[in-house]
Parts: structure tokens; C-alpha cells; sequence
């Protein structure tokens, strides 16, 4: 099965949006990660319905799949590393963010809008903790029905849920909902799990929806281009391909902003090369998707 390759826009962030798109089409990428935060996409914009209607014209035109996330480290807080979060005082600023995102990945064609746990508050026992993200998430998740947009739930190291094992008890908390999922960090797995590599890939295959990509080091949490790691990815895009993942495989490497078109040049190649090889069908724009392109072109306009 062909895998789908996209770059998150965290990676792009000297760049505009519309031209982060135009580099990622011109390149060959499938699609697009797209981080809310305010140099992009800023989820709390007065015209944001007209910033997403011109959005989705030119994914169109380009013929890009776009997932939506929640990544940004200081959008709600400016002094707290992802605060608020599911679990700590304040809760409703992040459910108010979730439903925006929900709502926004709803307008752009977005199956799913990734999320990720935090830090739990210090000195917070750990089933208080299970219990307020659960709660939460129940909240969100009924956002997330109304709008048949899937949440992708990453384990990320150094956080309350940073393992698929913990990811996978949240999910059996929620009742097995069907729109929880996982998205899956193989850098992160790579720095933090216990168990092996390809063993997360199978672990979390049933529920995956989304899969981030990058290289990384054991221990050490930083998002490196391919080859400068420890990582050793032919297996790795092997398995997703015999599983067969459907969500987009995207690269996010948030340092390399300041050479943006070059790293992201640099790894569709390595991906590319790394990935099984079988024929690619073309991408196909559509009369809807030109009368889409149009409008935004005619909106930009005005």
C-alpha cells in the first residue's frame, strides 16, 4: 500500500501559509500537518471563517489531505508549556481550543484533529489525574460526534500519556469510543518506550490515525532530520505500509524553520527512498476543487 507523505507547517514557521502549501505541492508531498498557533492558522482570529474558506480553495487547488492539530506549545498560555491542559485549572480554555479545532478540521475536509495530554499538575495523584483527562475528553469527544471528526490522541514523551500503552487505557476509559484514535510519534516512540519500535507500530495500528516522523535519539527529545539519529526507518515505513495505515505520514521537525524548503526538500527524498516501492497514482484535481480554488483566489483578491 502507498503511503502518504505530508510536513507539518510547525517546521515552517518563517513562512506564509499559502506558501508553505506551494513548497509542500511543489515538492510532492500528500499533504499537510496543520498547527494551529498565530503565525498560521490562529484558531481565535475575527475572520477566521473567511481565513478557512480561503483555506480550504487552496488545499484544493493543490490537492492536498490536511490533518488538523493542537500542538502549540504557548497559544493559551504564554508562560506554560502547553497549559492549560485537560487536567489542570482552567480546563474549559482547552476545551474551548479542541472544539475550535474540531470544528475548523470539520470546514477543511480534516478526519481528525490531533490532541496531547501535558504535564498532569504537580502534586496531583495519578487516578485524579486519569479521571480529569477522561472527563475532558468526554466533553470533547461529543464536539467531535456532532461533527464526525475523529481526536487522535499522541503519546508524547515527558507527558501524563506518553507511551501507546497509556494511550490505549484512555481510550478503554472512554468506553472504546469510535472516534478516539492515536497518532503516533515514531521519533517519540523511538525516545521513550520500553517496548520496541516496530512493536509500538503494531500495538497501535488498530486505532492509528495519524503518524508523525522524524529521527530522534533514545532519551533525548529532540526532533532531528532523517539520518542524523538512531532510527532506521525501511522497517518502519515497511510495517505501516503492510498494516495499512491511511492517515497521512507526516515530517515534523519544528527546528528547521529557518531552512524550511531545504529540510523538507531533504526529507521527502530520504522518505522516498526508505519507503516500499510500488506505483503512486497521481494526484487529480477536480471541477470542485478548481471552482474552491478560484474563490479563494478571488477572495485573497479582495
Amino acid at each position: 500500500m502507498n503511503l502518504r507523505f505530508g510536513y507539518g507547517t510547525n517546521g515552517f514557521t518563517n513562512h506564509r501559509l499559502s506558501d508553505v502549501l506551494a513548497v509542500l505541492s511543489d515538492l510532492g508531498y500528500d499533504g499537510v500537518a496543520l498547527t494551529l498557533d498565530h503565525g498560521h492558522l490562529d484558531p481565535y482570529a475575527e475572520d477566521l471563517p473567511r481565513q478557512v474558506n480561503a483555506l480550504a480553495g487552496e488545499l484544493a487547488w493543490y490537492g492536498l489531505s490536511v490533518t488538523v492539530e493542537t500542538g502549540a506549545p504557548y497559544l493559551l498560555d504564554p508562560w506554560g508549556m502547553h497549559e492549560p491542559t485537560l487536567m489542570s485549572e482552567g480546563v474549559q480554555r482547552r476545551v474551548d481550543l479542541l472544539r475550535r479545532a474540531i470544528w475548523i478540521a470539520a470546514d477543511l475536509g480534516s478526519p481528525t484533529v490531533h490532541l496531547c495530554s501535558g504535564a498532569a499538575p504537580k502534586g496531583l495523584p495519578e487516578e485524579d489525574a486519569w479521571k480529569r483527562l477522561t472527563a475532558g475528553m468526554e466533553t470533547v469527544l461529543r464536539t467531535a460526534e456532532a461533527n464526525g471528526v475523529a481526536l487522535a490522541f499522541e503519546p508524547e514523551p515527558f507527558m501524563f500519556i506518553d507511551t501507546v500503552e497509556r494511550c490505549l487505557e484512555l481510550g478503554q476509559r472512554l468506553g472504546g469510543h469510535e472516534l478516539f484514535g492515536i497518532t503516533l510519534d515514531i521519533g517519540h516512540a523511538h525516545c521513550v518506550e520500553e517496548i520496541p519500535l516496530l512493536e509500538c507500530v503494531r500495538l497501535a495500528a488498530p486505532q492509528l490515525l495519524n503518524v508523525q516522523i522524524e529521527d530522534m535519539r533514545r532519551g533525548v527529545h529532540e526532533h532531528l532530520e532523517f539520518g542524523d539519529g538512531e532510527i532506521d526507518f525501511g522497517p518502519v515505513l515497511g510495517a505501516l505500509g503492510e498494516l495499512g495505515h491511511q492517515g497521512l505520514v507526516s515530517v515534523e521537525i519544528q527546528g528547521g524553520s529557518l531552512d524550511a524548503p531545504e529540510v523538507a526538500r531533504r526529507s521527502i527524498e530520504f522518505l522516498r527512498q526508505a519507503a516500499p516501492k510500488t506505483p503512486k497514482t497521481p494526484k487529480v484535481q477536480t471541477e470542485q476543487s478548481e471552482q474552491k480554488a478560484q474563490e479563494a483566489v478571488q477572495e485573497a483578491a479582495q
